[in-house]
C-alpha cells in the first residue's frame, strides 16, 4: 500500500520527514481515487488537498458544477469519472486546473470530454493531462523516499491547518439562490449523508 489518509495535515507539514507536494483541486473537479485507496468525502466537507510523495499516481476524478437555467432553475452538469496520470518530482504546490465552461452547453460539452490541465510548482506554464477512462499504468514510487513520506495524506475544509479551496458551491452569480443550492448539496449526498443532515436539524 503506498498511502494512508490523516486528518491532521498540520503534522505532515511540520515533519523533519515529510518530503512531500501538495496537489489541489478547484471547486468543480473531485478527487475520487489516488492508485488503490478511495477518497472518501463527507456531506459537510470535500476533500480537496492532498499531499503526496514523490512518484507517479493514478488519479480518478469527475467534474460536477451548478448553473444557472432561467430566472430560478437549476442544472447539475457532471462527468463520468475518469483518471490522469500526475508525476510528482518535486516538493511544493501542485494545481490541477481547467477553463470553467460559460454556459451550461459548453458545461455538457466539457463534461463529454474533460480537459484538465496540472500546474507544476516554479513552472510557468501548465501541462495538460492525458483523461482516459480507465486506469492508468504508473511507475512505482521513488525508492529514495523515506517510507514515511510515500504515504499521500488528504485534508478537508474543516481540519487542514492550511487555507484550503472550499467545497463547490453555486454558480458565480450576483443573487446566489439558495434554495438552488441547497438542491444542489441534497443531490451530491448519499443515503447516509442525508440522514445524518436530516437527524442534524432536527437535534437543532
Amino acid at each position: 500500500m503506498r498511502f494512508k489518509y490523516t486528518l491532521a495535515t498540520a503534522v505532515l507539514l511540520l515533519s523533519p520527514l515529510s518530503q512531500a507536494a501538495l496537489l489541489s483541486f478547484p471547486e468543480e473537479i473531485i478527487p475520487l481515487q489516488v492508485d488503490d485507496k478511495t477518497i472518501e468525502h463527507s456531506f459537510f466537507s470535500k476533500v480537496r488537498e492532498l499531499d503526496l510523495a514523490k512518484g507517479e499516481y493514478a488519479v480518478k476524478m469527475r467534474y460536477t458544477d451548478l448553473y444557472e437555467v432561467g430566472y430560478d432553475d437549476h442544472e447539475t452538469i457532471e462527468s463520468k469519472p475518469f483518471w490522469a496520470k500526475v508525476s510528482i518530482d518535486q516538493d511544493g504546490e501542485y494545481q490541477v486546473e481547467f477553463n470553467r465552461p460559460d454556459n451550461v452547453v459548453a458545461a455538457k460539452a466539457f463534461a463529454d470530454q474533460p480537459l484538465i490541465m496540472l500546474q507544476a510548482p516554479n513552472e510557468s506554464l501548465a501541462t495538460t493531462l492525458v483523461v482516459t477512462q480507465e486506469r492508468p499504468r504508473v511507475a512505482t514510487a521513488i525508492a529514495s523516499e523515506p517510507s514515511t513520506s510515500t504515504a499521500p495524506r488528504y485534508s478537508t475544509p474543516s481540519t487542514a491547518a492550511r487555507a484550503v479551496t472550499p467545497a463547490p458551491v453555486a454558480p458565480k452569480s450576483a443573487h446566489p439562490d439558495v434554495v438552488g443550492m441547497l438542491d444542489y448539496w441534497w443531490q451530491q449526498a448519499t443515503p447516509e449523508q442525508k440522514q445524518l443532515f436530516l437527524e442534524k436539524i432536527k437535534g437543532n
